[in-house]
């Protein structure tokens, strides 16, 4: 049973465009309407991710874990897309991946509404 986080955003096109733009993931559905409110459905590999401005769709701030196998290289590569990390120390999860006590290795990337995705690699 799949489990589908919807991510509430402010803007439907600046999320398109960082999420695809940057973050490497694709728009399954072919809805060229991008003036909000609006909704649609992202993917990366076999994992669907929903967005959405409409009011009543999720809160601003959630995290969403997203694993992968790859962490250091898909780091880089979103680097060099655009990523800008925070250039905060005291969030070095944010500024690339790091080995957590708990045994996995990750980095997190905020989106433009303060939503943040948690890179996992265990």
């Amino acid at each position: 049973m799949p489990i589908i986080p919807t991510v509430r955003c402010r803007n439907i096109k600046t999320a398109l465009e960082f999420y695809t733009g940057v973050l490497d993931f694709e728009r399954m559905d072919n809805d060229v309407h991008e003036d909000d409110p609006s909704f649609t459905i992202l993917v990366r590999g076999s994992d669907r991710m929903f967005l959405s401005s409409h009011s009543g769709d999720g809160v601003f701030g959630q995290a969403v874990v997203v694993l992968t196998d790859e962490i250091d290289a898909l780091f880089k590569h979103y680097l060099a897309r655009g990523l800008v990390t925070p250039g905060n120390p005291d969030s070095p999860v944010h500024e690339g991946p790091l080995d957590q006590t708990w045994g996995t290795r990750e980095f997190y990337v905020n989106d433009p509404d303060g939503n943040t995705l948690r890179f996992v690699q265990e």
